[in-house]
């Protein structure tokens, strides 16, 4: 079996260099590029497993090159690297089709526990995203199997691990889901490192949910996530 492909698009030799010589070590098959327009054509051409994105390049920002990877049907996990510490510029990133971040300056071990999770997860899709009949919660409807999501009868759309998240929500709809619960189902049992990637994602789906939400997605401060007919 071949190596899981990893594309790095980095454009600070320093940061691409040490990155592409830990992930070898560890057996991956990597390519690495400096400009958003080759990072472009290696994934028009090329099947890989995780995408390690900077937003910072030379030529395009790399919130339009996660743009364009997801419109040209590129499947690969996301993970953005940025040196953009505001939200804002994250959940535009994650809006784009991104399905993790990390700020640099990030630790090594981090990113290659992260690497590790996504790869497992690209052969172990969510389990309740099998489902056959439809989930009903208030005025929100999930199609599991067709990946389809509508709040009063409006078709909602939504990035993978959006999808994900929402659906997971929504079945257990009314009970308390802490954050490990949540990361361990959504993105990886043997995650490692921040969870804020989460609160983008829950950020994102109450945006994307509106004003006058169907569904209400409460914080429990210490604890994790609720979802509830609003």
């Amino acid at each position: 079996m071949a190596d899981p492909g990893i594309l790095i698009v980095e454009d600070d030799p320093a940061i691409g260099h040490g990155l592409r010589t830990a992930l070898e070590g560890q057996g991956y098959a990597v390519t690495w590029c400096e400009r958003g327009l080759d990072a472009l054509a290696h994934t028009a051409t090329t099947a890989f497993v995780v995408v390690l994105l900077d937003l910072g390049l030379p030529d395009l920002d790399g919130v339009e090159v996660c743009r364009r990877m997801r419109a040209g049907g590129v499947s690969a996990a996301i993970v953005m690297l940025t040196a953009r510490t505001g939200e804002a510029d994250v959940v535009a990133g994650l809006d784009a089709g991104a399905d993790d971040y990390l700020t640099k300056p990030f630790r090594l071990v981090e990113l290659l526990a992260r690497v590790r999770a996504h790869v497992r997860r690209a052969g172990t899709p969510m389990v309740v995203g099998e489902a056959k009949e439809p989930i009903a919660v208030g005025a929100l409807a999930i199609d599991a199997s067709g990946r389809r999501v509508y709040a009063d009868g409006v078709e909602i759309d939504l990035r993978p691990k959006e999808f994900d998240l929402l659906l997971l929500l929504a079945v257990e709809a009314g009970r308390a889901l802490t954050r490990e619960h949540i990361m361990s189902a959504v993105w990886d049992e043997h995650w490692f490192g921040s969870t804020k990637t989460l609160d983008m994602h829950i950020s994102g789906l109450r945006r994307k949910l509106g004003d006058p939400a169907p569904v209400t997605i409460t914080t429990l401060r210490g604890v994790g996530y609720r979802l509830e007919v609003a």
